[in-house]
């Protein structure tokens, strides 16, 4: 009888190592360098925002946080290597508002709800109208629609990409606002600018921190913002809801997921980590200049906003008839 109580007590004890170990790695986490992800070229808004939580990350965890850009077919790619890394909170993944476009566009290797797990909304802010004003001839979004409404087709617009957030987000107003105008579709936001100042193209709708600096030369003409208010970092330009399509409301965001089964234990060190950096008067000074404010909340708040973006901009892909080449 002793010699079973014995053996029982032994089964007991090695059925609890996973466990008991499961826990230690979650207290110990992290300790070795983490990855963020970024499926963008290098030197824009989202690689701007992901070096800015892995600086948080470093400073809150005390281990270092790399970037690790993996550009191409509208972020799917660095993606999917993200969500197919290991579940131990070590790969962590940038997405934009494309991550919820992506699945009515592409066929997709992998579900962007069931595979991954949020993590934080890191920063929400507007993308800007911008005219040349040496092709276009309005002053508002009001003369803007009505140019359109007479000349069909004849505004050609600008966008990082075909089936990119900025392509969905500009058929979408025109949409809304029955207006028919010509997309032409750069391999990112840098060239699209360029094209734009150039004057090869009439307009475009992208980040304040790639068009700003050129309305404040005078090369450019901001018109609207896309938030349903007004930028604080940029009070005298009127959103597009209230300057001619009301309803129309689309934030700019940024945030963080990671691969599904991430133990809840290390979501929450990282979640903690970064609510407290972004709330730091550093980081508000480093973002606000540029349009953008930061974020935070729960993971659960950052997942329900995805949840919501998806069949919205589905909607958008379907009724514009948008694809991805």
């Amino acid at each position: 009888m002793t010699l079973n109580r014995r053996h029982f007590s032994a089964a007991l004890a090695g059925m609890s190592l996973p466990l008991s170990w499961g826990a230690n790695a979650a207290d110990a986490f992290p300790n070795k360098p983490l990855k963020i992800i970024c499926p963008f070229a290098p030197g824009g808004g989202s690689d701007f925002i992901a070096r800015v939580a892995a600086g948080i990350l470093g400073e809150k965890l005390g281990q270092s946080a790399i970037v690790d850009n993996r550009p191409g077919a509208g972020g799917t790619l660095g993606t999917e290597v993200a969500l197919r890394s290991p579940g131990d909170g070590y790969t962590l993944l940038l997405v934009a508002g494309s991550y919820t476009v992506n699945p009515s566009l592409y066929k997709l290797r992998f579900d962007p709800i069931g595979d991954m797990t949020p993590v934080i909304q890191l920063s929400k802010g507007a993308y800007v109208l911008c005219i040349n004003p040496q092709k276009l001839p309005v002053k508002n979004l009001k003369e803007l629609i009505e140019y359109g409404k007479k000349n069909p087709g004849k505004i050609n617009y600008a966008s990082a990409g075909n089936g990119s957030h900025l392509h969905i987000t500009t058929a979408y107003m025109f949409g809304m606002a029955g207006v028919q105008a010509t997309h032409v579709p750069y391999k990112g936001t840098g060239p699209a600018v360029t094209d734009l100042l150039a004057g090869n193209v009439d307009m475009l709708i992208a980040g304040t921190e790639a068009l700003m600096q050129h309305v404040k030369s005078g090369k450019l003409r901001a018109i609207a913002v896309t938030t349903d208010k007004r930028l604080t970092a940029y009070p005298d330009i009127p959103s597009i809801a209230e300057a001619g399509v009301p309803g129309y409301d689309v934030v700019a965001w940024h945030g963080l997921i990671a691969p599904k089964g991430v133990p809840p234990a290390i979501i929450k060190t990282l979640n903690d980590s970064l609510n407290a950096g972004l709330s730091s008067k550093e980081i508000v000074a480093k973002l606000e200049p540029t349009g953008v404010s930061p974020a935070g909340g729960t993971p659960q708040q950052f997942g329900d906003l995805i949840k919501a973006e998806i069949p919205r901009y589905a909607k958008v892909v379907k009724d514009n008839d948008i694809r991805s080449e």
